[in-house]
Order: structure tokens, then sequence, then C-alpha cells
């Protein structure tokens, strides 16, 4: 079952808003999502990039490869990041609970997730599809990104 924005307003995590942010993004409580619909998502979402996001897109088998948009972050800056090491923190976020109250349809807008070297990462959902894609938070969201390492860590 997908989480009910308006059963979870009060327990959701506030997230700190920014600027062109979706007022909707907020953390599902801890435990606060069924189980067996995390593991039904996590085998159904799929993380497919953006060419937007990289610095290298033809990694990602964008064709005709693109470069990013000057305004959007960058989640292959620091080093390049191919697909398959993406997705695994993003389908461990999905398994963490770290998903968005606010759904579309049945599948949650944003996931969130950290990596090893503790980078912060948020997922969004491509319109209606199943897809998403993701990218690093930068500096300008320091709040939101101590906000999703520390509920990363409690999960």
């Amino acid at each position: 079952m997908p989480v009910n924005p308006a059963n979870h307003r009060k327990e959701a995590v506030s997230m700190p808003k920014r600027q062109g942010n979706n007022p909707k993004r907020r953390i599902a409580p801890k435990n606060g999502t069924d189980r067996q619909f995390l593991d039904r998502l996590a085998g159904q979402a799929v993380y497919i990039g953006s060419s937007h996001h990289k610095r290298f897109p033809a990694d990602y088998g964008f064709q005709p490869p693109v470069n990013p948009r000057p305004n959007k972050s960058i989640c292959d800056g620091s080093r390049v990041i191919k697909r398959a090491e993406a997705t695994s923190p993003f389908r461990e976020g999905i398994r963490r609970g770290m998903i968005s109250t606010y759904c579309e349809g049945e599948l949650p807008k944003y996931v969130w997730a950290v990596d090893g070297n503790g980078r912060v990462y948020e997922a969004k959902r491509d319109g209606d599809r199943t897809t998403y894609h993701g990218y690093e938070l930068g500096d300008d969201e320091s709040a939101m990104k101590k906000l999703v390492a520390k509920e990363w860590h409690a999960r």
C-alpha cells in the first residue's frame, strides 16, 4: 500500500523549502510504510538517470550525448558514476522507506539515498512512468542534506 500523504502529514519529516522546490517533498515516517509495498516498489521502480544531470551522459547510454543544463546539479560532478552504481543506493533508499509521502498514483514522487561516501542524492519520478532520475543535493541545500543523512542512518 502506498504512502498516503493525508495520513502522514503530522508524522512526516518536514523538508526545508528550497527555491523552485515542490512543497510536497516530505520523507515518509520511519516504519510508516508497509514493508510489502517497499519491496514491490524496489522491484518495480527503475533508475534511468537524466542527461541533464550528467557531466558524461554517454556513460548512461544517452544518444545522442547531450550536455547538462547549467542550472541543474550534476550527479557525476566529482567522479563518473555508472548506472549500476547509482541504482544500488536508489533501491536501498526505497527499502529503507526514504520515499516521499507525496505520491502520483501508487508511486512516490521522490526517493532519497546516501552513498558509501556520505553523498546525499535525491531521485525524482519521471512523469507518469515508473522511472526516476537522480542528482546529488548541492551545498545550497545543506539543511536538507543533513536531514536526509540523519534519517538514512536512523533507518
